[in-house]
């Protein structure tokens, strides 16, 4: 199969254990777009966290995609326009504020510049901060604060608290929001439907390009539907098990160069 389109995760997928794009992944996908491929983007991230490596691996130049906040929004690297963005239900926050009232959590959200937390950080809050490289407002008050149209809600906190708040969530919201882990200390609260799986059939449709002729590459939890939508799914070797189980093909491990092995065995010519 003449692969042409490539979608890639960041964290845990294309970058290494210190979130750094190796030489070797980095020279496979710009050979990629040197050969006509396009290139995609696919991150739970705020699209200020994706930029760096947009502009490392030259999507401008190429007419590449960065897909932000799991598929909320979606960028055209080429004009810097967004091609689609869609919007958390703000009327869910109340309840969801008071749900997480007595946890330990932190609630986040973004605009286009700034973080925006409740007042019970922690460290991992300081993880998604220091990705991003912008300022964090933390709020007493985070219903008043958030007055504006968000993308994404993200819960930060330890891994076991976590997984017993989503079950929570997952039965008071089924059917209108989906709720999903992208990290051991990080839960994703997105629009029902949203996905990376769900959003990049609307991506195939304006390049004219095929789900036969997608490979997807992922790690987590958030990646899943992406993997299973691709023509041909590919899992890095330090992914979850149950995305194996789906996979097309498990690659090596992503401090092992899996991306650009993968791309240099089924996809350069």
């Amino acid at each position: 199969m003449d692969y042409k389109l490539i979608a890639t995760d960041l964290d845990g997928t294309l970058t290494n254990s210190k979130k750094e794009i190796s030489p070797r992944n980095r020279y496979a996908l710009l050979e990629a777009q040197a050969q006509g491929k396009k290139v995609v983007l696919a991150s739970g991230r705020h699209p200020l966290g994706v930029y760096p490596a947009a502009r490392d691996l030259m999507l401008d130049r190429y007419g590449g995609y960065i897909m932000s906040f799991n598929g909320g929004k979606i960028i055209d690297c080429a004009t810097g326009k967004t091609v689609v963005s869609k919007h958390f239900p703000v009327e869910y926050l109340p309840d969801i504020v008071g749900v997480l009232q007595e946890s330990n959590i932190t609630i986040i959200t973004f605009d286009d510049k700034k973080i925006y937390a409740n007042n019970k950080v922690n460290d991992y809050t300081y993880i998604e901060r220091d990705v991003l490289k912008t300022d964090m407002v933390i709020t007493p008050d985070f219903l008043q604060t958030v007055k504006f149209d968000v993308n994404k809600i993200l819960l930060a906190g330890e891994p076991d608290e976590l997984d017993r708040y989503q079950k929570i969530l997952t039965k008071r919201y089924d059917g209108l929001l989906d709720i999903y882990k992208s990290a051991p200390y990080f839960m994703e609260l997105m629009p029902f439907g949203i996905s990376k799986g769900s959003m990049l059939p609307l991506l195939l449709e304006r390049i004219g390009i095929g789900r036969e002729e997608l490979i997807a590459f992922g790690d987590h939890y958030n990646d899943m539907t992406m993997i299973g939508y691709a023509g041909f799914g590919v899992v890095m070797g330090n992914g979850e098990p149950e995305l194996k189980k789906i996979a097309n093909y498990v690659c090596e491990t992503n401090d092992d160069d899996g991306v650009a092995k993968t791309i240099e065995k089924f996809v350069l010519k």
